[in-house]
């Protein structure tokens, strides 16, 4: 198997993701490869944060709820090297031809891979808990 075919075969199948005719390319994008990556990076993108919060002294365990969920918008948002690691992560799984796709129109596509890449960790909040030394 070459690299293209790896890559494919490793990426979990989302049965939600829909296709039909009426979709812009981007949405199809979203769903034919950043929704599969992302869901196959996501343990991958949860050790990354939780690094990220203990580099930052830890000050997110103790904030409530709401105040993780705005924590985890700002780093995604506004810490550029935080923004450009995750990426990394998620368009090193890309095949030739979705990087060739991903860079026509990257500014659009960044945004919906970041939003999904925050709907996860928000999602998977509860498993960022205080590592007890």
């Amino acid at each position: 198997m070459n690299r293209t075919e790896n890559l494919l075969a490793s990426r979990p199948v989302i049965p939600s993701a829909k296709f039909h005719d009426a979709m812009s390319s981007d949405e199809r994008f979203q769903n034919a490869t950043l929704r599969p990556v992302i869901k196959l990076q996501n343990d991958l993108l949860i050790e990354v944060f939780r690094n990220y919060v203990n580099k930052h002294k830890g000050a997110f365990y103790d904030l409530s709820i709401e105040k993780q969920i705005d924590y985890i918008e700002n780093a995604i948002q506004k810490d550029i090297k935080f923004r450009n690691s995750l990426k990394g992560i998620i368009i090193g799984l890309f095949t030739v031809h979705e990087y060739q796709n991903y860079i026509t129109n990257s500014s659009a596509l960044n945004k919906r891979m970041m939003t999904i890449v925050k709907e996860r960790l928000i999602s998977n909040i509860q498993l960022f808990e205080a590592q007890l030394a």
